[in-house]
């Protein structure tokens, strides 16, 4: 039986070796392939990242899904979002991307499509539910196989065709963005740096996660070295997207958003986008001065998902990187997608990627700052937190409590999916940003030993 803990809020993940055993992964298929039969069908697309477990993890759970009933489409090694375009261009019932994402080399996991959405919170665990009651369809299925990345490329390139040459790094990461990217890059009007295209699992030169300022130093170094105008890095699997400028300075995820939203105003005024509570008040303050709407979220990818769509958004993102646009696109987390339209805002300025962060606002914030904490406590301590500055501050409370100081703001929220308090501040200088932080994290202090945390 497969330990409860891998079924998370967005997917199913753990240790490979130690979580994801064959038996078990089978048992999984047969529960995916119930489910979406039960919700949306028997067509289901398969594909995966180049971690090394992922060929035994498709062949156990390929055996679920036709054991189950299931017709299955293996779309085989490709990135996460040409796996969710297999399932719209071939009208699949659902899809499964087995993949570890930005985790350790170890890790892997399951991302799940049925019908238009992932699934997430109660919907993965209503998997588990089907496992533990031996609730299965039975039937027999099929496996069959097919390229997908020609006709996912061919789609990608399709919306677009700028004039002017950049000249850019592309770091892959060793994932599986470096082949579908290498055949996107023939296609544009660019001057490439290819880093680290070659699939492999073991992430040699560095682990693929853009979030991480250290797995970004061999970009920024290959940015100044071959004087080009910006720097793009992909996390595992392709669905999250990292920038630099041509100084090799970082564009976090929320600046991105901005950036984006500022093109997408020239041509749709009063236009709605979705951020996260981590993001920058910066990044909210300016889609406003630029007559557009943004609302501020959870965190989460399937959580902002589908607020995209409930809002019909134009464009949604996370710190994190994913980047989900329904302007032009088909409004999934695609970064190849995202690092075209990056590409082709440079190319159209005229200028390097520092002149669309000229002139904004001036602050200084932390990185995100995880507490442990069980998980039995976190959402107490939260409620504790949120409690008291409701009686002095203006909160946000669409997801923990973000707490608005007079030159800055302060966040505490429970992790959806790790036995953490997350924490992350922003101010208009140092000393106040030390200020914000000392005090909220007292707070929290506070109502951790309240609890007994």
């Amino acid at each position: 039986m497969l330990k409860p803990t891998i079924f998370r809020e967005y997917d199913i993940r753990g240790i490979a070796d130690v979580d994801l055993p064959s038996e078990g992964i089978e048992l999984l298929g047969r529960a995916i392939g119930t489910y979406l039969q039960r919700k949306s069908g028997k067509r289901v697309n398969l594909g995966r990242d180049c971690r090394l477990s992922g060929g035994r993890l498709r062949d156990a759970l390929a055996a679920g899904l036709v054991a189950s009933g299931c017709d299955v489409t293996d779309v085989g090694v490709v990135p996460t979002p040409a796996l969710y375009f297999s399932c719209m261009h071939l009208k699949a019932d659902g899809g499964i991307q087995i993949t570890g994402s930005h985790n350790p080399k170890d890790y892997n996991g399951f991302k799940v499509v049925c019908g238009a959405s992932t699934i997430h919170g109660d919907e993965i665990q209503e998997l588990y539910r089907i496992i533990r009651g031996g609730d299965y369809a039975s039937g027999q299925g099929s496996v069959t196989h097919l390229d997908i990345i020609a006709d996912y490329v061919a789609d990608v390139a399709s919306f677009f065709n700028w004039e002017r040459k950049v000249k850019v790094v592309i770091d892959a990461g060793n994932g599986t963005a470096g082949p579908a990217m290498t055949r996107l890059l023939r296609t544009l009007n660019v001057d490439a740096t290819e880093l680290y295209f070659e699939m492999d699992g073991n992430f040699p030169n560095h682990h693929p996660d853009p979030t991480v300022e250290e797995n970004l130093h061999l970009l920024q170094e290959a940015v100044r070295r071959e004087g080009a105008e910006l720097g793009i890095a992909f996390d595992g699997d392709a669905d999250r997207i990292g920038a630099v400028d041509e100084h090799g300075n970082v564009i976090w995820g929320d600046y991105l958003l901005l950036i984006y939203a500022r093109e997408i105003l020239t041509r749709k005024p009063g236009a709605k986008f979705i951020g996260e509570v981590k993001c920058s008040q910066v990044m909210y303050d300016e889609i406003e001065k630029l007559g557009g709407n943004p609302i501020m979220y959870k965190t989460g990818h399937s959580l902002i998902k589908a607020k995209m769509k409930e809002e019909h958004a134009e464009l949604a993102g996370e710190m994190s990187g994913h980047m989900f646009f329904a302007d032009r696109y088909h409004g999934y987390d695609d970064a190849l997608y995202a690092a075209c339209r990056l590409i082709e805002i440079v190319a159209n300025s005229g200028k390097p990627l520092s002149a669309q962060t000229a002139g904004l606002p001036v602050t200084v914030s932390t990185p995100e700052i995880r507490v442990d904490c069980t998980d039995e406590t976190k959402f107490e301590i939260i409620r504790r937190v949120s409690e008291r500055y409701s009686k002095s501050h203006k909160v946000i409370s669409v997801d923990g409590v973000r707490v608005l100081f007079e030159h800055g703001w302060g966040l505490a929220r429970a992790s959806n999916t790790q036995p953490v308090l997350v924490l992350r501040f922003e101010a208009t200088t140092p000393d106040l940003l030390a200020q914000y932080r000392a005090e909220m994290e007292g707070a929290v202090a506070e109502a951790r030993a309240a609890v007994g945390a």
